[in-house]
């Protein structure tokens, strides 16, 4: 399916209408709603896909999987250290 700058408008049947309706916030408008859920959509497949292609990286690129297993190792639960004030 190709999509045009003319497509704009998105049928939903009535049962789904309802049930956005009973879950919508009070302030936002169901084509709102319908906007950012399909932009979350975008954005996870675009993530998903990104992580796909970063697992093949480190699959096939040692220096990439020591670096990573480096960042894994970092005690980056623990509080930085104090500076000293400097004169």
């Amino acid at each position: 399916m190709r999509l045009t700058n003319g497509d704009t408008t998105i049928k939903l049947d009535s049962a789904v209408v309802r049930e956005v309706a009973e879950i919508l916030p009070e302030r936002q408008t169901l084509t709102a709603f319908v906007r950012e859920a399909v932009q979350r959509d975008v954005r996870r497949r675009k993530m998903s896909a990104a992580a796909e292609v970063y697992r093949e990286i480190l699959a096939n690129d040692p220096l990439e999987a020591a670096a990573m297993d480096e960042w894994e190792r970092a005690p980056l639960a623990m509080e930085p250290r104090k500076r000293r004030p400097q004169k």
